[in-house]
């Protein structure tokens, strides 16, 4: 064992936790008052449920086995995980570091509903999801199965986290249906410092993230680190420029959804592709994401609450590609269509498309059956009241008159 190692993973263990969080403030300060405790709820709650599944069975079923599709249950319970021996680290270590990627995971999947589905519902939903999606996904990628068979790579999740809860969220969200004055009124953040205050933290934990998935304090995490921050940096300044083009002045929320939408590009290429190329994908990443959030969202009427598609799932997109564009063998070893690696950009194609299908589809055979059990949204008039009254009675701000819409 090697303690800086293992002294470097348990800080950015804790900086991973962190996020989920973090998405609190942010998915909280985007929704509107009346909806706040349960937005944040919603996130929170994934801190509880991930953490037992994932300790229960979600290792084993990620990274034990030789199967292509899922692992076993040897380690059922973290059984035969050394806390203390290991390779760098110990296994139980890599366990916990690799247990804060399914909390974010699933709470990213919330903000395409918020507003109007039935707190019990998403449970439901992240619980069942956790098993039959996050699981099998994570060890098609990193542990050894499918997706790894195929040529495809992902430094830190791209297909794992970004697309798979991405496309799962927007199906979450046309199951569920619109909001009841969706395309009536304007959905404005209720508290844009929380924004802020979420986006900084995200940005904060995401060098543990990235940096992190290095598994090791060498240059591999310093370079993951650079490319991380040169992204989200790009990608802020990019989407302010976009701003002051389109509506002539650039806002706040924009810069701390370019940084994310910046942070999420670079993911699945952290460790893979050169810094200069980091400026790149960050600059490039934010048109795409405002197009579809500002024109194709809407043109097909997609009621994505906060965006947790447009962001995550185009985002983990374009990054994942342009990771099989961009990859440089003296960066990880892996030749993108730039160095002549055609067949990793086919790989990569080939790894999103899957990753868009398997989590998709079963995404909405989850939702369906739990819909044939218990109703997944409130009534037109709860949805009035507001979430936080009716699925937690509590409140987050004393009521003024037209102040709680």
């Amino acid at each position: 064992m090697d303690t800086g190692n293992i002294a470097f993973i348990l800080i950015c263990s804790g900086m991973v936790f962190l996020m989920t969080p973090a998405l609190a403030f942010f998915y909280g300060g985007l929704e509107r008052r009346k909806n706040i405790l349960n937005t944040m709820m919603m996130v929170i709650c994934t801190m509880g449920l991930a953490s037992v599944l994932w300790v229960a069975l979600g290792y084993t079923l990620s990274f034990s086995g030789t199967g292509s599709f899922i692992g076993n249950l040897d380690k059922v319970f973290f059984n035969h995980v050394s806390m203390s021996e290991g390779e760098g680290i110990p296994e139980g270590l890599f366990a916990a570091f690799q247990m804060m990627f399914a909390l974010i995971t699933t709470a990213i999947i919330t903000g395409s509903v918020v507003g109007r589905m039935r707190f019990s519902a998403i449970f439901l939903f992240i619980g069942f999801w956790l098993v039959f999606v996050y699981f099998p996904m994570a060890h098609m990628v990193w542990g050894g199965g499918f997706l790894d068979a195929i040529g495809s790579i992902d430094f830190a999740g791209g297909n794992v986290v970004h697309i798979s809860s991405g496309i799962s969220g927007l199906v979450l969200a046309i199951v569920v249906g619109k909001r009841r004055e969706f395309h009536q009124t304007e959905y404005r953040p209720h508290n844009i410092p929380f924004v802020v205050l979420g986006a900084g933290l995200l940005w904060f934990g995401w060098f543990g993230f990235n940096a992190g998935s290095a598994l090791a304090a060498d240059g591999l995490a310093i370079h993951a680190l650079m490319t991380t921050n040169t992204a989200a940096a790009s990608a802020m300044l990019s989407w302010m420029l976009i701003e002051k083009l389109v509506v002539g002045k650039p806002t706040i929320v924009g810069a701390c959804t370019g940084a994310v939408v910046g942070l999420v590009a670079i993911t699945p290429g952290a460790g893979f592709v050169s810094l200069w190329s980091s400026f790149i994908i960050g600059a490039l990443v934010s048109p795409f994401c405002y197009f579809f959030i500002s024109v194709i969202k809407h043109r097909l009427g997609l009621d994505d609450a906060l965006d947790a598609f447009g962001c995550h799932g185009v985002g983990g997109i374009f990054g994942g590609l342009m990771t099989g564009i961009f990859a440089d063998p003296a960066v990880g070893g892996h030749s993108g269509l730039l160095y002549g690696g055609i067949d990793l950009f086919i790989a990569q194609a080939e790894s999103i498309v899957f990753t868009i299908l398997f989590a998709g589809i079963l995404s909405f055979v989850i939702i369906i059956l739990i819909k044939w059990v218990i109703p997944i949204r409130v009534s037109q008039q709860e949805e009035a009241v507001g979430m936080d009254r009716i699925e937690h009675d509590e409140t987050a701000y004393p009521t003024f008159m037209g102040l709680d819409s």
